[in-house]
């Protein structure tokens, strides 16, 4: 196999421009970097089309074992240097692994809930770090669903990609617009809890045994009036310090962790 040594190279410079949310939207394709990332988007069943190679930085087990899945996955194997390899890269991690995939375009209507489900919901968040920590908290304590409502960063940014180690691929994601999200959740009668720095009530004494949709506002301007009205919850975590509130991760993360407490359903 002939390895790719010329910084200049076509699918190396398209593979670039897929750093910026413009041509990811004009091409309809994503890149995912690192080696869970792309091992979980692998067994998720997404369309790789190709994956670029750097051997010498492939020393873990973990890539090892990637590398012997990739024949199977249907994309095409591009070695490349280690000179190249940084140009692709996206940050300081170089795991030796980068690959271009079809972006997911899922809706609301792609989502299937089962009978007592736990949703998180995200509103204008702005930093894609964010919204894969957020994820990886939802991953963890057995969420459902996301949905990144009104977003203000692409889903599939290689920040959200990389924060949430790749559980974007194996949970049920969607962007929407709040509103079009509010009457979705209704519909299927799940309690909304909008978490507000002025909720009337605490988040520990809120119920969310029934199905549950957690609320979660941007890192500046937190939740907008939308998320407010008839038969939405607002609840408050306590703040004791000179700080009025936590990261939205954090948040999140203690929410989806005292709804997993309620329900009873750590093993």
């Amino acid at each position: 196999m002939t390895t790719i040594t010329s910084l200049q190279n076509p699918r190396v410079k398209n593979a670039a421009r897929l750093r910026h949310r413009r041509h990811r939207e004009k091409q309809l394709q994503i890149v995912i970097d690192g080696v869970r990332e792309l091992t979980r988007a692998i067994g998720a069943g997404l369309p790789v089309a190709e994956v670029f190679v750097c051997r010498e930085l492939c020393t873990g087990e973990e890539a090892q074992t990637l590398l012997r899945m990739l024949p199977d996955c249907g994309a095409e194997v591009l070695e490349v240097t280690e000179a190249v390899f940084a140009k692709l890269a996206y940050g300081d991690r170089a795991e030796g692994v980068l690959a271009v995939a079809d972006m997911p375009r899922p809706t609301l209507d792609d989502l299937v809930l089962p009978s007592n489900p736990l949703v998180v919901v995200l509103e204008g968040v702005e930093k894609p770090g964010n919204v894969g920590a957020v994820l990886r908290s939802a991953d963890g304590a057995g969420a459902d669903a996301l949905i990144v409502a009104d977003g203000r960063t692409d889903l599939y940014n290689p920040n959200a990609i990389r924060a949430s180690l790749g559980t974007i691929f194996t949970m049920q994601v969607c962007a929407a617009g709040s509103a079009p999200a509010i009457e979705w959740l209704r519909s299927r009668r799940l309690a909304v809890f909008a978490a507000r720095v002025d909720g009337s009530v605490s988040y520990t004494e809120a119920d969310y045994r029934g199905p549950t949709a957690l609320v979660l506002g941007s890192e500046a301007e937190g939740l907008s009036a939308t998320w407010s009205g008839s038969g939405i919850t607002p609840v408050r975590l306590p703040m004791l310090g000179v700080a009025d509130s936590l990261n939205v991760s954090t948040a999140a993360a203690v929410l989806c962790y005292e709804a997993l407490r309620q329900r009873g359903s750590e093993p």
